[in-house]
Formats: C-alpha cells, sequence, structure tokens
C-alpha cells in the first residue's frame, strides 16, 4: 500500500479509515513475518506501514482528545 498524505486521509470518512487500518495491519503482521523467516525484501516498509497506521489512529482518534464526534462516522 502507498503512503498516503495525512491531509488526504482527513478527508476521508471513518468507514474507509476503519478498512485502511485493517488492511494495513494485516500487511505489516505479513512483513513481521516475513521479517522473522528473514525473506523480507523490502524491509523499510515495516516502518513504513506502521507510520501509515499511525497516522490513520490519530485522525481517528482526534475528536475524542477534543471533545468533539468521529467525522464522517
Amino acid at each position: 500500500m502507498a503512503a498516503v498524505e495525512p491531509t488526504t486521509l482527513s478527508g476521508l470518512p471513518a468507514a474507509e479509515l476503519h478498512q485502511k487500518l485493517r488492511g494495513l495491519r494485516e500487511e505489516l503482521t505479513l512483513l513481521r513475518v516475513k521479517a522473522k523467516r528473514g525473506s523480507v525484501e523490502q524491509p523499510h516498509r515495516i516502518r513504513q506501514t506502521r507510520h501509515q497506521i499511525a497516522r490513520i489512529l490519530t485522525i481517528l482518534n482526534a475528536p475524542a482528545r477534543h471533545g468533539g464526534t468521529v467525522p464522517n462516522a
């Protein structure tokens, strides 16, 4: 999955963000398994995927921190 800008992510509905989050978590799991076996071709993808997950979680959790509701939920 290609890197996505935070401004692009913030405009997406919550359901789509949750879907992307599930996909990224699955990808991260597969990358970690490959890394354990020593067969990962692009080790930097693990870090990129973790950062993308963090970006999505930040957007999803921002309204809760500010006392608002989740946008487009």
